[in-house]
C-alpha cells in the first residue's frame, strides 16, 4: 500500500510560527473515516503505524492519522526550527484534527484514541462535538485525579499482597534497588505478559531481562527521543502543564508519580486540565466503545467501568491485555472499530474470547517472549552462581 503523506499549513497563532502539519489517510474512501490517535504524549503517527494502516485497509477501514504537532514530520516550523513550548496546548492539537477533517472534506469521523490519545479523543468530543460520529477509547485516560486509582491498584498487587510477587518486590526495595525503577520494571513486565513474568523478575537480583525492561520502561534525567517514533522532549510540555505528570509523590511505597519525577525541573508546572472529562462523557450522544485490559496498571479498568456507567451509549469490552490495545493487540482494536463503523458494537462483549484469539502483531507482540527467554537465562545464571 502506497501512502501519501499530506501537509496542511497551520497558520501563526498566539506567537507560534506557521508550520506544516502532516497526516496520512489509507484504505477505501468513505464519508466517515476513523481518526486514530496514538498515545504518549510523544508517539508519532506516520512511521510507527504503517503496518496498522495496511491491516486496517485490508479490512475495509478508511483511516486518518495525524502527526501530532512537535513530533516527527510535524516537528518544525517553516524556517526549520523546532516548534516552541508555546505551541503545545491540547486545544491546539484538537483544532489540528478538525483542520485535517476540513482539508479532507469530512464532516464527521469515528474518533479512536489510545491512552493519551483517548484523552485527546474525549477532549475532541467536548471541543468539536459536531465532528464525532462515534468513539473508541482504548485504555481510557480521563482525569489527573485518577492517579489515586493507579496508586491503589499498583500497591494492592505489588506491595500489600501476601504472595511471591509482592514479597519479591519488597525484597528488592529492601536490598536497595531504586524503588522507582522497581515499579517501572515490574509494572511493564506485568502489563506485557502477566504475573508469571513479573514473578520471574523479582526472584533474584536484576539480570539481563531486568535491564532490558528498565531500558524500555524507566525515565531518567534525560528526555527520550527516537526521531519519527517517539519524541517526548517538546510535547512533554503538555504532559506536565495540562496532565500533571509532575504530581507530587504521596510518600507511600511504589508511587507512580515517581516515574516522571526526574524530569519535573525541565517542564512548566501544572496549570490545570482543559476540560472536566469525567463529567463531559455523560453528555456524549454518540456510541462509545471502551477497550479495557485486565492487566492495565496505568489506566486501571475502574476508569473504563466508570465511563461505561456514565456515558449514555457505552459498550465496555474487557480484554486479556495490558495497556494500549493499539500497541499491544491492534487486531482487537481494529475489529472493535470495524464493529462500531458497522453499527454492531453492542455485540462486542459477547465476542471478547474471539478478540483474544486474534493474532497479536508488531514489536510489542514479540517483546514479552524475548524478555521471558532472558529471564530464563537469568534464572540459570542465578542457580549456577548459588552452587559456587
Amino acid at each position: 500500500m502506497h501512502e501519501q503523506v499530506r501537509a496542511l499549513r497551520r497558520p501563526a497563532a498566539d506567537g507560534v510560527p506557521p508550520f506544516d502539519l502532516r497526516y496520512v489517510r489509507g484504505g477505501p474512501r468513505t464519508s466517515t473515516p476513523a481518526l486514530i490517535i496514538p498515545g504518549g504524549p510523544g508517539l508519532a503517527s506516520v512511521l510507527p503505524y504503517r503496518g496498522l494502516r495496511r491491516r486496517a485497509a485490508a479490512g475495509g477501514l478508511d483511516v486518518l492519522m495525524v502527526e501530532h504537532r512537535g513530533i516527527g514530520r510535524s516537528r518544525r516550523d517553516e524556517a526549520g526550527h523546532v516548534l516552541p513550548p508555546a505551541a503545545m496546548r491540547i486545544t491546539a492539537v484538537l483544532d489540528d484534527f478538525a483542520a485535517v477533517l476540513d482539508a479532507e472534506g469530512v464532516d464527521r469521523a469515528y474518533v479512536v484514541g489510545s491512552s493519551y490519545g483517548s484523552y485527546l479523543a474525549s477532549s475532541f468530543g467536548v471541543r468539536h462535538p459536531d465532528r464525532v460520529a462515534g468513539m473508541v477509547l482504548d485504555s481510557a485516560l480521563q482525569s489527573t485525579g485518577d492517579l489515586d486509582l493507579e496508586r491503589a491498584r499498583l500497591r494492592a498487587l505489588f506491595w500489600e499482597a501476601d504472595d511471591d510477587l509482592a514479597h519479591g518486590v519488597r525484597r528488592l526495595v529492601d536490598d536497595g534497588i531504586d524503588e522507582r525503577v522497581v515499579l517501572d520494571v515490574v509494572r511493564a513486565a506485568y502489563e506485557l505478559s502477566g504475573g508469571d513474568l513479573a514473578r520471574m523478575l523479582v526472584r533474584h537480583r536484576p539480570g539481563l531481562a531486568w535491564h532490558a525492561l528498565a531500558a524500555y520502561a524507566t525515565r531518567d534525567g534525560s528526555v527520550a527521543r527516537i526521531p519519527g517514533i517517539y519524541e517526548f522532549d517538546v510535547v512533554g510540555t503538555i504532559a506536565f502543564r495540562e496532565l500533571h505528570y509532575g504530581a507530587p509523590p504521596d510518600g507511600l511505597p511504589l508511587d507512580p508519580a515517581l516515574t516522571y519525577a526526574p524530569l519535573v525541573e525541565r517542564y512548566p508546572p501544572f496549570t490545570g486540565e482543559p476540560y472536566d472529562l469525567t463529567a463531559a462523557v455523560g453528555r456524549f450522544p454518540w456510541p462509545l466503545v471502551l477497550l479495557s485490559g485486565d492487566r492495565d496498571l496505568r489506566t486501571p479498568p475502574a476508569i473504563a467501568e466508570r465511563v461505561a456507567r456514565t456515558a449514555p451509549d457505552a459498550t465496555l469490552v474487557r480484554l486479556r491485555n495490558g495497556h494500549s490495545a493499539l500497541d499491544t493487540h491492534p487486531m482487537a482494536l481494529l475489529n472493535a472499530v470495524r464493529r462500531l463503523v458497522r453499527g454492531q458494537h453492542h455485540r462486542l462483549p459477547d465476542d471478547e474470547a474471539a478478540l483474544e484469539r486474534l493474532t497479536r502483531t508488531g514489536v510489542s507482540a514479540s517483546f514479552p517472549s524475548v524478555i521471558t527467554k532472558l529471564a530464563g537465562l537469568d534464572a540459570i545464571a542465578h542457580r549456577r552462581s548459588s552452587r559456587r
